[in-house]
């Protein structure tokens, strides 16, 4: 039962994911890849903004009641994170490439898109 309640939150946050990198994508962001996964975590969306690599998470919160989606990105959340894109960046060799971290927040039909929502 579990893993069907998982396999749903997958498809759930999909869907939201890929809302937010067409908003993305209508804002002038190049998507990259999405649901980027490595040892430590997983990144919803890597993007570019201009010569800025984008690492997005992206939060989904049916209503208020259920809390800011933007406060789901806690400093355990933040870590991870941080980590995937450091993998990424040496992956890819891109070390030296300006990066930032940003968080969009899905409640309902409105998306916030919060750039530089945290720092590494």
């Amino acid at each position: 039962m579990k893993r069907n309640v998982k396999q749903n939150n997958r498809s759930v946050g999909a869907v939201y994911e890929q809302a937010a990198g067409y908003y993305l994508e209508q804002n002038g962001y190049e998507l990259i890849e999405y649901n980027y996964r490595c040892r430590d975590g997983e990144i919803d969306i890597i993007a570019k903004d201009g010569d800025c690599y984008v690492f997005c998470e992206v939060k989904y919160r049916s209503g208020r009641q259920a809390g800011n989606p933007l406060e789901a990105v806690d400093q355990r959340k933040q870590k991870k994170i941080f980590r995937c894109a450091l993998y990424y960046t040496v992956q890819h060799g891109i070390e030296d490439a300006q990066c930032r971290f940003d968080v969009i927040g899905v409640e309902g039909t409105e998306i916030t898109h919060i750039k530089n929502a945290f720092v590494g």
